[in-house]
C-alpha cells in the first residue's frame, strides 16, 4: 500500500490539461481562465464626480462665495467646455468632471437659486473626484490565467471590456457503477439489491468541481459489462469506477478493464475509508476507481478526484485544504492507515470545535451527509484527549 500523498502525486502527474474554449462573460463563472485578461481602457476613462455636487475650483469655492452656474453634466452627457473663475457646473454621480475643475462641492454643502450657486461649506482641492485609471489603466493586468473565476471576476472583466473569455474545457468525467447488486434510484429492486447512490453523488461532486459528468449504464458483475462501460466512456478525460475494486470473487473491474489495455499504477492505499482505490490507464484515457461503499468513494473523490478536476481544468491541484480544530470528545490512537473521521463542527470561543460520530461505517450515507468536515488522522497517532488540537477538511 501507498500513502495518500503518493497516490495523489502520482494521480495528478498522470493528468493532462483540457483544452481552451471561448464562452461568453454571461457563462464564465466557475470557469478556469486561460488567458489573462487585461484592461481595454482605463477605469474610470476620466475624472468622475463621486458624489452629486458641482464641478469647481477650490480656490473659489470658499465659505459665502457665489458661483455662477453655467451648465450641467448628468452622467453620460460631459459639459463642453471649460469653468472658469467663479464658475461651476452641476454634477451628479459618474458625472465627467469639467476642465478647469480641481474639487466638488458636495450638494448638501450648497445652495442654488437663480442661476447661482452659494457655498455653505469651503471646498478642498481634489475631493470627491475618482481620478482617471484610478481602478485601473488601460493595458493592465487584470486576472490572471489559471484563476477560477468568481462573480466577482466577471464584474471585472466587463468592466475591462471583455465580452468573451477564454477558459479552460470543462474535463468529461465519465462515471461507471458496477455491481449485480445494485439499481438506480426509482427503478425495480431485485432479491438482495440496493439502489445506487455512487454514480449521482459523484455527478453531483463533478459538477461541484468544476466538470462535466458523464453517467454511463451501471454495469453487472460480467467482465463483458464492464468492458463494454469502458467503451462508452471513449472520448471521456477521466474514467471513474466505483465498486468492484477489492480482491473478492466479484470484484471483476481489473481484469474487466484488462481486456481494454489496462495499465494499473497502483492499487490500495494505505488509507480508512477508502483502501481499495487504483489509477492506470486505458490506453490514452486515465482512470480512477473509488471503493463501491458510498462513504469510501466519497472521501476518494475529496482526496483524490477534485484536485484531478482541478489539474486537468488548468488549476494546480494538489491536497484538499485544511484548518484546524479542538475535540470535544477523546479519540483513540490510530492505527497504521491514515483515517478519515466525519464530523460536525461548531463554532466555539477560540475556532472549531469538531463532534466525530460514534460510528464510522463506510457504507452510512446518513452521517456523510449531516457531517462538516473529516478529521485527519496521521499513521499511529497517539490516543487524544478531550480538547486536543486536530486537522479537519471542511466539507
Amino acid at each position: 500500500m501507498i500513502s495518500v500523498d503518493e497516490a495523489r502525486g502520482q494521480v495528478l502527474a498522470g493528468l493532462q490539461v483540457t483544452g481552451r474554449e471561448t464562452v461568453p462573460l454571461a457563462n464564465a463563472c466557475g470557469r478556469v481562465l486561460a488567458v489573462p485578461v487585461t484592461a481595454r481602457l482605463a477605469q474610470p476613462p476620466a475624472d468622475v464626480s463621486a458624489m452629486d455636487g458641482y464641478a469647481v475650483r477650490a480656490a473659489d469655492a470658499v465659505q459665502g462665495a457665489r458661483l455662477s452656474v453655467i451648465g450641467e453634466a448628468p452622467a453620460g452627457h460631459p459639459f463642453a467646455g471649460s469653468i472658469g473663475p467663479g464658475q461651476a457646473v452641476r454634477l451628479f454621480t459618474g458625472s465627467f468632471v469639467p476642465p478647469g475643475a480641481d474639487t466638488v462641492l458636495l450638494q448638501e454643502d450648497a445652495t442654488e437659486a437663480d442661476g447661482t450657486v452659494t457655498v455653505n461649506e469651503s471646498c478642498v482641492a481634489a475631493k470627491h473626484i475618482r481620478r482617471a485609471g484610478q481602478d485601473f489603466t488601460a493595458g493592465a493586468e487584470l486576472i490572471a490565467a489559471g484563476r477560477r473565476l468568481t462573480a466577482r471576476d466577471v464584474g471585472l472583466a466587463a468592466a475591462g471590456n471583455h465580452p468573451w473569455l477564454q477558459v479552460y474545457r470543462r474535463p468529461r468525467i465519465a462515471i461507471l457503477a458496477t455491481g449485480d447488486e445494485i439499481s438506480l434510484p426509482g427503478e425495480a429492486i431485485g432479491p438482495g439489491g440496493i439502489v445506487s447512490s455512487n454514480a449521482h453523488m459523484l455527478a453531483a461532486f463533478v459538477t461541484a468541481a468544476g466538470g462535466e459528468p458523464m453517467v454511463l449504464p451501471i454495469a453487472g458483475d460480467d467482465l463483458a459489462a464492464i468492458s463494454a462501460g469502458a467503451d462508452a466512456a471513449r472520448g471521456a478525460d477521466l474514467l471513474v469506477t466505483t465498486g468492484g475494486a477489492s480482491v473478492g470473487v466479484y470484484d471483476l473491474v481489473q481484469p474487466g478493464l484488462q481486456a481494454r489495455g489496462l495499465a494499473l499504477d497502483f492499487w490500495k492505499i494505505a488509507m480508512r475509508p477508502g483502501k481499495p482505490l487504483m489509477f492506470g490507464r486505458l490506453e490514452s484515457l486515465p482512470l480512477l476507481g473509488l471503493p463501491g461503499n458510498p462513504v469510501s468513494a466519497y472521501v476518494c473523490a475529496v482526496l483524490f478526484l477534485g484536485p484531478a478536476i482541478a489539474r486537468m481544468s488548468g488549476q494546480p491541484g494538489g491536497a484538499p485544504e485544511t484548518e484546524r480544530a479542538r475535540l470535544t470528545v477523546a479519540m483513540k490512537a490510530n492505527e497504521h492507515r491514515e483515517d478519515y473521521v466525519r464530523a460536525t463542527l461548531e463554532r466555539g470561543e477560540h475556532g472549531w470545535l469538531a463532534t466525530p460520530f460514534s460510528v464510522q461505517d463506510s457504507g452510512m450515507l446518513s452521517t456523510l451527509a449531516r457531517a462538516d468536515a473529516l478529521i485527519r488522522r496521521p499513521p499511529h497517532q497517539e490516543a487524544l484527549a478531550e480538547g486536543a488540537e486536530v486537522e479537519i477538511l471542511r466539507l
